[in-house]
């Protein structure tokens, strides 16, 4: 799923269940890694969201993104936080499981 500026808020707020939120650039090597590897992970969300970084600045702004990838925990329509882990299945299903237990906010 592909979230822009305009529709990111609408999607994430009536979106059921979990949702990794990512954050990404095309120059980023990082980031072309995780496209092509998370989608095939088996992680405890019900779905991941893409955000192009250089061209959505205002939520680049909103999240406080300063590095890519940016990872962000969110479950119907409530922001659990940001992740700050290796991108490996386990290290990510783990700070899920652990994000979700959190108390959560309004997004951003």
């Amino acid at each position: 799923m592909e979230l822009n500026d305009l529709d990111a808020d609408q999607a994430l707020l009536s979106l059921s269940g979990a949702t990794l939120l990512l954050f990404t650039a095309e120059g980023c090597a990082s980031c072309r890694w995780a496209r092509q590897r998370l989608p095939a992970m088996m992680l405890p969300v019900d779905r991941i969201a893409w955000v192009d970084a250089g061209r959505n600045g205002g939520l680049v702004q909103r999240y406080g993104v300063y590095h890519l990838p940016a990872l962000f925990v969110i479950r119907e329509g409530l922001f659990y936080g940001a992740l700050n882990v290796a991108l490996t299945q386990q290290a990510l299903s783990d700070a899920i499981v652990r994000c979700l237990g959190k108390v959560p906010e309004e997004l951003p």
